[in-house]
């Protein structure tokens, strides 16, 4: 057990770059949801919004799949970006509006993430070519993320990841919004008295981690399997 765990994943460069393809949606999803949570949001819908992240990105590659611009892949990154982040609105607005958990309000939009997923791939987004499978067309090149180390599967993916994680501390570390989400985090009686809007900060927890959460869903549906 211990040599399967902790050693097989790092015996020779490809299981290491298998480790870090899997590590990179976690990345992502991470450094959003951390912004979150040191400000006492508690998104627990990334799964969703991973998922609506990957359909904005799909229908982007789908809509425009006899492109070769070099805009389709930054396109990719915004949809997906704007797909996760319209699904943490909805708790966000619940929980801004109503003061419904965002906990459980997040976490039940999960469900209705999954059944619209099934539905596209089984229904409209289903490749006739693909013997009856749940799957959409494979994706044109122009719509794939680059490799990052030839002869493997490890894309560029992984080096947004590690930006997203020095952006996500310069943010919370040096920033004054930052700073102000600490602030929140810590103690709301502390933000009210120094007029922080705790309605502003509920937004941009949730809104960061969605957006943050459908990147990596872009980046999936980007990288080696491309559907």
């Amino acid at each position: 057990g211990f040599k399967v765990f902790f050693l097989n994943p790092i015996r020779d460069l490809d299981a290491i770059a298998e480790l870090l393809l899997k590590a990179t949606p976690l990345m992502l999803i991470a450094v959003g949801l951390a912004v979150g949570f040191r400000a006492n949001v508690w998104n627990i819908g990334a799964e969703g919004q991973f998922l609506t992240g990957a359909v904005g990105a799909t229908g982007i590659a789908l809509a425009f799949k006899e492109t070769h611009a070099a805009l389709l892949l930054p396109s990719m990154v915004v949809a997906g970006a704007m797909g996760g982040a319209l699904w943490a609105a909805i708790p966000a607005l619940l929980k801004t509006r109503f003061n419904a958990n965002e906990i459980l309000t997040s976490l039940m939009l999960v469900y209705i993430a999954q059944l619209m997923v099934s539905w596209l791939v089984f229904g409209p987004w289903k490749d006739p070519a693909g013997f009856n499978f749940p799957q959409t067309e494979t994706f044109e090149d122009a719509a794939l993320l680059p490799m990052l180390i030839d002869g493997t599967r490890l894309n560029w993916a992984f080096a947004i990841a590690v930006v997203a994680l020095a952006a996500g501390y310069i943010f919370m570390e040096k920033s004054y919004t930052g700073f102000k989400m600490r602030v929140a985090g810590e103690s709301a009686a502390a933000a009210r008295y120094a007029g922080f809007s705790a309605a502003g900060t509920i937004w941009l927890g949730l809104l960061v981690g969605g957006a943050a959460a459908g990147i990596a869903g872009m980046a999936e549906v980007s990288g080696p399997a491309g559907q």
